[in-house]
């Protein structure tokens, strides 16, 4: 059977993530904090938007772009939120996000060129890049994880075609402000360079002046693909409700590959994201806010908690990740993360999973409850005084 394998997708290493996640499935005694979906419940206004329209009868194929009405919502809302200005017409409706991150990969990559990609980052992107036949080239982000001029520099061939930009990010928790974004923006214009700007935790940002897009910059007017979705700050993973924002010659290309390998997103999980829109314009973006203030006290618990471990860790200012240094230990991030897992039942996920810069690292999602929180950390704690002795 092996030779009827592509020698491609043979070759493309598990998700690590999923790795430890099905270990902790198959096992009732282990507390997880691997796996980076909201514990909250999808709010009600959107499950009762979704119940109506399966109870009339809504159950057929949309547009392939998605409901008009929903890509209007949205491009109001980028604007709204974060100055993002994105025409109804250059806007897409996807499975996930991560449907839209591979039909931009898909839409742009020929087979040897070269994509940027900080590292550490979320696990998908390097995967795709080598099932279209594309380089993945990591970038080494500095200490605060943040995305530096001259180590981007660095890596930049006349190969290079494409940055794939994922601030907040995942795994780190680190953000690029305005002055950090300015930093880089003539080596991306100068190098030609299509940005593809995953930014599924914008809504999840604890800095006082919140999130700033990428996209927003008129210096990359046209070199900029928008991903984005409802998973995280509305809370609807199991939903697979996503778009991708555009210049017209891609977004018709990114459309043409979905026509043909997913025709639609759910009718339902649209009607449900356009009543959450909906429902934040009236309330005052209420509902996201609500758990963005659960999720940043959350993150102040674990900062301090990690650091009081004897642990080097920066603090995380979106997403809702921790990635603490576990170097001093004298273990890998894989090491510690197999046996903390076999010794405390408690999983994690080994930095490595996230890019070779991650080796020494662990990522620790807060995305639950915080007495899951304090049970998890007392015993890492535990387990790290233990090695002491």
């Amino acid at each position: 059977m092996r030779d009827f394998l592509s020698e491609r997708a043979k070759n493309i290493q598990p998700s690590g993530i999923r790795k430890f996640f099905d270990i902790v499935s198959n096992r009732k005694d282990v507390i997880s904090l691997g796996v980076g979906e909201p514990d909250f419940i999808t709010p009600w206004e959107i499950r009762d938007e979704a119940i109506k329209t399966l109870k009339s009868g809504y159950t057929q194929y949309t547009s392939n772009k998605g409901l008009p009405l929903l890509r209007q919502e949205i491009s109001n809302y980028l604007l709204d939120n974060f100055s993002v200005e994105f025409n109804p017409e250059n806007i897409m409706i996807t499975v996930g996000a991560s449907e839209a991150i591979d039909l931009s990969l898909r839409a742009v990559i020929n087979p040897g060129d070269e994509v940027l990609i900080p590292d550490p980052s979320y696990v998908s992107y390097k995967p795709i890049v080598e099932l279209l036949g594309g380089v993945p080239v990591p970038v080494p982000c500095g200490e605060d994880f943040k995305l530096k001029k001259n180590l981007l520099e660095e890596k930049i061939t006349d190969r290079s075609k494409v940055l794939i930009y994922s601030y907040p990010n995942n795994p780190t928790g680190a953000i690029m402000t305005e002055s950090d974004q300015r930093e880089i923006l003539d080596v991306i214009a100068k190098n030609d360079l299509l940005v593809i700007a995953d930014e599924i935790y914008a809504e999840l940002t604890y800095v006082k002046e919140g999130h700033c897009s990428i996209a927003k910059f008129e210096q990359l007017k046209d070199r900029v693909i928008y991903v984005s979705g409802f998973s995280k700050a509305f809370a609807m993973t199991g939903w697979r409700i996503g778009f991708a924002c555009a210049p017209k010659m891609i977004l018709d290309t990114m459309l043409k590959i979905h026509q043909y390998s997913i025709i639609c997103a759910p009718i339902f999980s649209q009607y449900g994201a356009l009543a959450g829109l909906k429902q934040c314009r009236r309330d005052g973006y209420k509902m996201i806010k609500d758990m963005a203030t659960e999720y940043d006290k959350r993150r102040r618990f674990m900062y301090k908690t990690f650091l009081e471990m004897g642990l080097s860790l920066h603090e995380p200012q979106g997403s809702f990740y921790v990635f603490p240094c576990v170097k001093s230990t004298g273990m890998t991030g894989e090491e510690f993360a197999t046996r903390l897992l076999d010794e405390k039942k408690v999983a994690v996920v080994p930095g490595d999973a996230f890019g070779e810069f991650g080796k020494y690292y662990v990522r620790c999602s807060y995305a639950y409850s915080m007495k899951t929180l304090i049970e998890a950390t007392s015993k890492i704690a535990e387990f790290i005084d233990e090695l002491k002795r």
